[in-house]
């Protein structure tokens, strides 16, 4: 039997001890009510992973400002002091069954499907991002080309991130993670293809990665030393599985050397396979390169689903976290039953039909 003991470590996620080294990923569950409220059920949902085990839960996707950033129908925000304040059941009930809980900030850009306050989408530029929207979030059709982003707009972004962030920190949240990953509006800035701006913003990795980080750099100063802040970052995308950056290992240098620079507290890779080669069939994964070129705890995730897999990424020190998504759904008590030695369970496919919210989410531990 593989050594899995790295998997149990403490470890400092800035300001915030985690007792163990298994995350729960965000995933989109489209469960709010119309007015972007968190619920019961979502608080179950949330307090069933703790009970299980995971030291660290990241939520799904939450939407920062009342214009352009939400991105699905039922999509939780955290726009408004009412929004705020239903956050709260959910990280009382969270830290009451001993785990910790950042909330992921996500403006949606050009990837918006459903966005009850505003219908036109914003983008870098006027490029519609790839493929079609997703039927199990209540997508359907081609996305629309968006309007390319003011300066203006940009600026109301970014206070609309630190206003959400506040909004966090009061609720109770442990930390912040910025959502600059799979093809919502800061990582379309770094996306070559969708961003076509001449500006400052446009062209160059230095340039492209220069909006997440104003952010990063903007909430770091806002929430103070006590909230933990970090960003997520992959190449593929919702609409876009097989997109890479273009420049490889030099571009990933830029962007998380770029990024730590702003003071934040960890990283979060994406990938498919986070233990896959980057770029190429050989060479580090995205998580060792964020690591090597930051210097930052990391949380990694992507097909992480077996303890040994996960623990590679720790024990070769690619990642510091390992972060489950389908894994999670399909043993949400999959700390649990990995330290105890008991079987992993199957997916249970019927958790995104006939749309991707929750469902079942009252759990006897074994």
């Amino acid at each position: 039997m593989p050594d899995l003991t790295p998997l149990w470590k403490p470890l400092q996620m800035g300001p915030t001890p985690l007792e163990n080294r298994v995350a729960l990923a965000p995933m989109t569950r489209i469960s709010a009510t119309e007015e972007g409220r968190a619920t019961d059920r979502m608080i179950s949902y949330y307090e069933t992973f703790a009970r299980g085990g995971f030291g660290l839960l990241i939520t799904e996707g939450i939407y920062p400002d009342t214009s352009h950033s939400q991105g699905y129908l039922h999509q939780p925000g955290i726009a408004t002091a009412e929004q705020a304040r239903a956050w709260s059941g959910v990280v009382d009930a969270v830290h009451a069954a001993g785990a910790r809980i950042f909330a992921q900030l996500m403006h949606a850009g050009a990837q918006a499907q459903g966005n009850r306050f505003v219908d036109a989408t914003v983008g870098p530029s006027a490029v519609a991002p790839k493929g079609e929207q997703l039927g199990i979030y209540r997508g359907e059709g081609p996305f629309p080309v968006p309007e390319e982003i003011s300066p203006q707009q940009m600026q109301e972004v970014r206070e609309g991130f630190v206003a959400a962030a506040l909004r966090a920190r009061d609720a109770g949240f442990d930390g912040v993670e910025i959502h600059g990953a799979n093809g919502y509006l800061l990582d379309q800035f770094l996306t070559d293809y969708l961003n076509r701006r001449t500006d400052e913003y446009g062209g160059s990795p230095e340039n492209r990665v220069r909006f997440a980080a104003e952010i990063c750099r903007a909430v770091r100063e806002a929430v103070g030393p006590a909230t933990a802040v970090g960003i997520r970052i992959s190449q593929a995308k919702v609409s876009d599985h097989d997109h890479r950056w273009a420049g490889g290992a030099e571009e990933a240098e830029v962007i998380f050397s770029t990024l730590a620079a702003t003071g934040i507290d960890f990283l979060h890779t994406t990938e498919y396979r986070a233990h896959a080669p980057a770029f190429g069939d050989d060479g580090p994964s995205l998580a060792a390169l964020a690591k090597l070129h930051s210097g930052l705890p990391v949380i990694a995730n992507g097909h992480l689903d077996d303890p040994e897999t996960a623990v590679s990424m720790l024990a070769d020190g690619a990642a510091d976290v390992v972060a489950l998504g389908k894994a999670a759904l399909a043993d949400r008590d999959w700390p649990q039953r990995v330290r105890n030695g008991l079987p992993l369970g199957e997916l249970d496919g019927s958790l995104f039909a006939p749309v991707a919210d929750v469902k079942d989410w009252e759990l006897e531990l074994s």
